[in-house]
């Protein structure tokens, strides 16, 4: 069975992890590749993970990423050191940290 890159970017915008991360606030644009775009850069998703954990990071975003996958990368990293932050801080989740991030 084929599966188009189109099937495949409306399955994953519509998974339950994007309609949460959606409820939380507007990713700019309807258009399904604009949104993935906004997703994947890193700044949405960071500025969710600070709302759940307003604690300073030493690192700043790059907030123009234009398609750079360098800036995409190392504002990804910025967002997966801050979560491994807020899990480490939280001993009681520490198990579910190791298994976020065993393949990372």
């Amino acid at each position: 069975m084929d599966v188009t890159l189109s099937e495949l970017l409306a399955s994953f915008m519509e998974s339950p992890l994007v309609l949460w991360v959606r409820t939380l606030g507007p990713l700019g644009s309807e258009e399904r590749v604009a949104m993935f775009m906004e997703l994947v850069d890193g700044v949405f998703l960071h500025k969710v993970m600070t709302h759940i954990d307003p604690s300073p990071t030493n690192q700043r975003l790059n907030k123009n990423v234009n398609n750079d996958v360098s800036l995409r990368l190392y504002n990804l990293t910025v967002l997966t050191r801050h979560i491994r932050t807020y899990y480490q801080k939280r001993p009681f989740l520490a198990g579910h940290l190791k298994t976020c991030f065993l393949s990372v």
